[in-house]
């Protein structure tokens, strides 16, 4: 048994379009593969270690692998966040959440007014960068919050810290998760969306926060918290899982912060390790926040950790910055060399995604596609070929296993092809 588990989310890594990728219109669709063939043979050297090169469609090298690795298909109805990572925790999404591609209904928008006391301007399925400056500069006239959808389940709700301060866009969403966006319009997530400047150079904030809607069933989370199995949520995991079954949640601001964190309650410092914690020259235009404004709940040395690195679908993908994402594989890659010098052997890591986001498809949102999944220990003795595995839910049914849990969800654990 592994006295760790620490699960990293790659949000949005896809590795190639999946076999009913034709029902979402992303035939073709592969955004790690694409990204490469965009910017050439990309530099992640401890992703090839753990096997990557085995399972995606990337420049072989010859790299001896050490990892676990194998592709997961998904098994719910949709392509966004919510369902991907239910799924992993054993909760399939089986009834699609209600999405929105033309805005919303008057009727709903009518109760958003009535129950929030705003108007709005917007409502429609947009790009949230672009909308924000098309419309940001009526937003600080008239004080009216801008609403917007996508292709996902989310009603999203942008204002300028100035205008309407973080406390009031928060209750705005509070209220809108409550009692707005209700019965038929169940939405997946409401999603407040900061953000500053002028009007020209409005950028979005750190400070959003997600209201998830709540689950039909019970998560593995809360079969690990029954089981007395501390859990922890680093980045918008409590969001995500509306907070349910996290001993402790942890938001963070960035990917690298994300990774810093990981670090801290693992109880290594930022000067413990080459990577994790320290800015690689080559990525001199990223700033690696440090972990001194977070106040930890002790070390993590037991239990199950799940890490959501949201930036790779928020900065890159539904913004079709290729350049950007493949410079923030390569920034990851580079601070997991130190996280995997942190571990023991009675330590389980792994590595997944929860969607695509290839930046080369057309439009903005996310794509239907296989993930990677790659496990890690100092304790596996050579290359593990993981196969296709039928559902996310693989996941979560291993780190049950583990810690000899009993009870039943979906899903096939693959603790034993692990060797442990």
């Amino acid at each position: 048994m592994f006295k760790r588990i620490i699960m990293i989310v790659t949000d949005s890594v896809g590795i190639g379009h999946s076999p009913e990728a034709e029902r979402f219109g992303d035939m073709g669709a592969n955004t790690l593969g694409h990204i490469e063939e965009a910017v050439g043979p990309l530099q992640i050297p401890n992703l090839r270690k753990l096997g990557i090169g085995k399972i995606a469609d990337i420049t072989p090298q010859q790299d001896t692998v050490v990892g676990a690795f194998g592709r997961m298909h998904e098994q719910s109805t949709g392509k966004d966040t919510t369902s991907g990572h239910w799924e992993m925790m054993g909760h399939p999404v089986k009834v699609p959440f209600p999405t929105f591609y033309d805005g919303f209904p008057q009727e709903l928008m009518d109760t958003f007014t009535k129950e929030t006391g705003y108007g709005f301007l917007g409502n429609e399925a947009a790009s949230g960068t672009e909308i924000i400056e098309r419309l940001g500069e009526e937003h600080m006239r008239t004080g009216k919050p801008i609403v917007y959808t996508s292709a996902d389940s989310v009603f999203q709700i942008a204002a300028h810290e100035s205008i309407i301060p973080l406390e009031d866009l928060y209750k705005m969403c509070q209220i809108t998760r409550e009692r707005v966006c209700i019965g038929d319009y169940y939405v997946g997530r409401i999603i407040a969306r900061p953000f500053v400047g002028e009007s020209g150079h409005f950028v979005r904030t750190s400070n959003r926060h997600d209201y998830s809607r709540l689950p039909e069933g019970r998560f593995v989370l809360q079969a690990l918290q029954d089981a007395k199995v501390p859990t922890i949520g680093v980045g918008k995991i409590g969001d995500i899982y509306a907070h349910i079954g996290l001993d402790q949640s942890y938001p963070t601001k960035s990917n690298s912060h994300g990774m810093n964190l990981l670090a801290a309650l693992l109880g290594h410092s930022a000067d413990d390790t080459h990577g994790t914690c320290s800015t690689h020259s080559t990525h001199s235009t990223h700033t690696i926040p440090d972990t001194s404004d977070t106040t930890l709940e002790g070390r993590f040395t037991h239990g199950y950790m799940m890490v959501n690195l949201v930036e790779f679908d928020s900065l890159y993908g539904h913004r079709r910055d290729v350049q950007g994402y493949g410079r923030e594989l390569e920034m990851f890659d580079y601070q997991l060399g130190g996280l995997l010098e942190l571990l023991t052997k009675d330590d389980l890591l792994l590595i997944t995604a929860d969607h695509g986001n290839d930046p080369t498809w057309k439009g903005t949102d996310h794509t239907r596609e296989l993930v990677p999944l790659l496990a890690y220990s100092p304790a596996f003795r050579g290359p593990i070929d993981l196969g296709d595995r039928r559902s996310f839910a693989d996941i979560g049914q291993t780190i049950l296993e583990n810690f000899g849990v009993k009870e039943s969800f979906v899903g096939e654990s693959f603790l034993c092809e692990l060797g442990n």
